[in-house]
């Protein structure tokens, strides 16, 4: 049985990316009518910061953690599952400061573990979460798409391939809504706007 984890960023439920994201869910779940959606809302449950004592459990040997270091690893240990077990992810990521959300910040250090995510060897860096795909529903408030003139500040894009990569997952796509702030003020109805991208999110869903 297929599985789509679907991750949510943005705290307002009428947001763009929410938008985005519930139009892939809704052509997946048509797609794939036996299949299983797994909803992560970390707008509504952020993921803790690391601090020392996860570190330390982290890379302490497993047998030998304590019981509060596994405790500490708790949450980490759930969200990685939840990547493993799906064969698929759609983020919905809005832009904040050129950059992404801080509660997907808090997620990302949270999943990307030695041992788990990714493995050290003698050639270096090995991502483990092969065989994934991972489609971005973003959105801007500007224009920063890759070839326009305030592209160079896009952070989003170049930061979330890397680490995706780091971790072995490397068919990665991105549909960017961009210019939402001409609907926030009025100049541009929202269905109007949101259209050309909809019609992008269906046809990425195989």
């Amino acid at each position: 049985m297929p599985t789509l984890l679907e991750i949510n960023t943005s705290p307002l439920a009428t947001s763009i990316t929410r938008e985005l994201t519930a139009e892939y869910v809704s052509a997946w779940k048509a797609s794939h009518p036996g299949g299983e959606v797994v909803a992560r809302d970390l707008a509504a449950n952020p993921s803790k910061p690391l601090d020392g004592t996860w570190v330390g459990a982290a890379y302490t040997p497993e047998d030998a953690r304590t019981p509060e270091q596994n405790a500490r690893l708790a949450e980490s240990d759930q969200l990685i599952e939840e990547l493993k077990k799906a064969d698929e992810y759609v983020i919905g990521v809005s832009m904040h400061n050129f950059s992404i959300p801080s509660v997907l910040k808090l997620w990302i250090d949270q999943v990307a573990r030695a041992g788990k995510t990714f493995s050290y060897g003698p050639d270096g860096v090995k991502g483990l979460l092969k065989g994934k795909k991972a489609t971005i529903l973003a959105a801007s408030g500007g224009v920063y798409e890759v070839g326009t003139p305030a592209g160079a500040l896009n952070f989003v894009e170049p930061y979330l391939r890397s680490v995706l990569g780091f971790l072995g997952i490397t068919d990665v796509t991105f549909v960017t809504a961009s210019g939402v702030s001409q609907v926030n003020t009025g100049k541009v109805d929202r269905t109007t706007f949101l259209k050309p991208t909809l019609e992008r999110v269906r046809t990425l869903v195989a």
